[in-house]
């Protein structure tokens, strides 16, 4: 009785449990050599560290999931029911986590083709500031105030995002008027003078002073210089005082909007 009970359970079960062992240990020792393998591949191809983690991760999952159904084969259990169940649970989880997906997929898209890296100037689903991290569910953009604002990743991929950083140079554009009493050709000069006196201004792409508008009370002019991006702000507030103070002193008028009221006396 004894020796069958060996023979029928004993034996085969133990079997079973040192060969699903043997499974685990060898595809536990499999999936590291595997890994090495391929973050050393990727590293090569100079991908983001971020990008490296994350794929590494989700490989990793995957191969220890492999490993694990293969165990519980070799003890008798039924993995096809095991797959479905797990595969329901997946998909539940991803209906109920659908706005967290999207995220992570969108994530996953700014890892990989970089539309803007920390340390740009961007504006984007709404928010204009500076980028200091970038994970695969949000990004971490710090405002000119310096508030932390904390974007998720999705609104950011789907809209538009303007780079203010990605190019060595900007231009600037900014229009001044005069009054149609001025003397223009005089204005223009002024105008010339203060841009070449400016050495952060950079003489290529040249800059463009022209007569864009004859307004309903000024003469307009655009000036548009070309300046290096660092510099593009401090050139466009100074620019802003030089003018005024220049038109002042040449007696230069700069209309502003005025209001005529009329009051009517009935007798």
């Amino acid at each position: 009785m004894l020796i069958n009970i060996q023979n029928e359970y004993v034996l085969p079960w133990g079997i079973n449990i040192i060969t699903a062992l043997a499974v685990f240990i060898v595809g536990r020792i499999v999936i590291g050599l595997v890994m090495r393998l391929v973050k050393k591949l990727l590293k090569k191809s100079k991908m983001d560290n971020m990008l490296i983690n994350f794929v590494s991760s989700i490989l990793s999952s995957l191969l220890l999931l492999f490993v694990i159904v293969a165990s519980l084969d070799q003890l008798g259990v039924n993995t096809s029911s095991l797959i479905a169940i797990v595969g329901a649970a997946g998909l539940a989880i991803g209906l109920s986590l659908q706005d967290s997906l999207k995220n992570f997929a969108a994530g996953v898209l700014l890892v990989v083709f970089r539309p803007f890296r920390e340390g740009d100037f961007v504006e984007a689903a709404g928010v204009s500031g500076v980028v200091e991290s970038i994970s695969i569910f949000s990004t971490v953009m710090r405002t000119g105030d310096n508030r932390e604002v904390i974007v998720p990743n999705g609104p950011i991929y789907s809209g538009v995002i303007t780079n203010y950083s990605k190019r060595d140079t900007r231009r600037v554009d900014m229009v001044f008027g005069i009054g149609y009493e001025a003397n223009l050709l005089q204005a223009k000069q002024l105008l010339a003078e203060i841009l070449a006196e400016d050495e952060r201004v950079l003489p290529e792409p040249e800059s463009v002073i022209a007569v864009s508008e004859l307004a309903d009370s000024s003469v307009n002019f655009v000036v548009r210089p070309w300046v290096k991006t660092a510099d593009y702000w401090s050139v466009l507030w100074d620019t802003n005082e030089k003018v005024k103070l220049r038109f002042d002193e040449a007696g230069i008028s700069i209309p502003f909007p005025q209001m005529d009221v009329h009051v009517h006396k009935q007798s």
